[in-house]
């Protein structure tokens, strides 16, 4: 049973997940190739998520997460971005290398230590990587934010959020000094990526990068 338990878990986490910063729901497939399964095994889960009444979910439809659903979601949320924020502040941790240790912990931790967490780091608003940590009522105040990708040249910007999908980009970023609440200006765009000023200097960033990149236009 604690095996099922930590699937749910995992399964209403990937699912709001996808949806926290787009507008588009998650199919099975797009689910499965999230979560390193084959499409079978996701399909039989989610039958089990709907008879729990956690999801909603037509044959070859998206998957959406109802209230009951979005609760769970959210409290595994603040429990993920709690303790990935605890072991960057606390424990030294680098933001690239937080994601696996709160996958495991995140399920093993008592609401009464995550409470204690979130005291003894000031309650943060947002983890590492500047996703919004919800409330312990569920809350979540998320910024303005979209995708660098989106917004004009010549816009000026400050970085609110990147996102924790790819490790190595992380590292490459730190490197060329991007960071939350980094001021930057969106100077050249390309087939590749485009320009960017930040600090003084010209920094390169990939397709890939700026598709990584959520910013509150000043």
């Amino acid at each position: 049973m604690a095996v099922l338990a930590t699937a749910v878990e995992d399964y209403v986490k990937v699912i709001h997940g996808y949806t926290e910063w787009q507008p588009h729901r998650i199919t099975t497939t797009v689910l499965a190739a999230r979560l390193g399964l084959a499409n079978s095994s996701v399909t039989e889960m989610v039958k089990k998520l709907v008879a729990q009444g956690l999801v909603s979910h037509e044959p070859y439809g998206a998957i959406e997460l109802t209230a009951e659903g979005t609760a769970l979601a959210l409290r595994m949320v603040r429990r993920h971005r709690l303790i990935e924020t605890w072991l960057v502040e606390r424990l030294g941790y680098r933001w690239d290398e937080v994601h696996d240790e709160a996958e495991v912990l995140e399920h093993a931790v008592s609401d009464r230590l995550l409470d204690a967490l979130d005291a003894e780091l000031g309650h943060p608003a947002r983890d590492p990587h500047g996703d919004p940590i919800p409330a312990r009522d569920g809350s979540v105040v998320r910024p303005d934010a979209r995708l660098l990708a989106d917004i004009p040249e010549g816009t000026p910007a400050r970085v609110a959020r990147i996102s924790d999908r790819d490790s190595s980009l992380l590292r490459h970023l730190e490197a060329e000094g991007v960071a939350l609440d980094s001021a930057l200006v969106l100077m050249q765009r390309s087939t590749e990526g485009a320009v960017i000023l930040l600090a003084g200097r010209r920094v390169p960033l990939s397709s890939e990068a700026l598709a990584s990149i959520w910013v509150v236009v000043d």
